[in-house]
């Protein structure tokens, strides 16, 4: 688990408790500062197009609190609430919390809480993902998929989101290159180019700056190539 960080967003009205909160997590290794909000309004806007898995929340925010934030989002990032008053806990977990700090946070309990969303980031990613099976789960239009490897030709990027393309279907995925990268096995799938993955049992063949993935074609970046090249030895011939 040493290797987990997770990405985290601080949302705070109050800039002195922001302050203190994203130090605390800009200090911890695993985890991953992308961002901090004073209202719940600009939060709920990014999380459309940021890829999260640990907010840091107070409750009490003008126009939109922290409940209301939540309420209006479809897909809801793991959550560790901080206020300053405690009346708050026993809603903060209808919400399935991962916990619940009280102002002014101390670190010893704000690592008890972060250790506590990484083992549940631990589970949840044991369970969907498997660098030993076959498959992995993907979310793509709010349903998780079952996607057996064997049958993905590659991945493309496509800003914000990613679109992955099997024989028979094509997903798109809320997330970077980069996160959907590290979900894959590394003997089967290479990052070739800033906007494509292969499989590199789908490779039909490929030359100095082109790869065919079946019969689609796509660039190779030139600090690619070599790699490229170890990892198809053996498997491909040139074309």
């Amino acid at each position: 688990m040493k290797d987990i960080k997770l990405k985290c967003i601080v949302v705070d009205d109050s800039s002195i408790q922001r302050l203190s909160i994203t130090k605390l997590v800009k200090d911890h290794p695993n985890l991953e500062l992308v961002g901090e909000y004073n209202n719940g309004l600009k939060t709920k806007e990014v999380l459309n197009k940021l890829e999260v898995d640990l907010i840091f929340l107070d409750i009490e925010m003008p126009i939109l609190s922290g409940f209301d934030l939540l309420d209006n989002l479809e897909i809801k990032p793991d959550i560790i609430f901080i206020t300053g008053k405690t009346q708050y806990a026993f809603q903060a977990f209808d919400y399935e919390a991962v916990d619940y700090l009280q102002k002014p946070v101390e670190i010893k309990r704000f690592n008890i809480a972060v250790k506590k969303a990484i083992d549940l980031h631990y589970l949840k990613n044991e369970k969907l993902y498997s660098s030993d099976s076959n498959y992995i789960f993907i979310k793509s239009n709010l349903k998780n998929f079952k996607l057996f490897l064997k049958n993905v030709k590659y991945v493309e990027a496509f800003g914000d989101y990613v679109k992955v393309f099997t024989d028979d279907q094509t997903y798109t995925v809320l997330s970077t290159m980069k996160g959907f990268e590290e979900k894959l096995p590394k003997n089967q799938f290479m990052r070739i180019h800033k906007s494509y993955i292969i499989n590199l049992f789908r490779v039909k063949h490929y030359n100095a700056k082109t790869i065919w993935v079946d019969d689609f074609e796509m660039p190779i970046s030139r600090n690619r190539k070599k790699t490229l090249e170890e990892a198809l030895s053996g498997i491909i011939t040139h074309s």
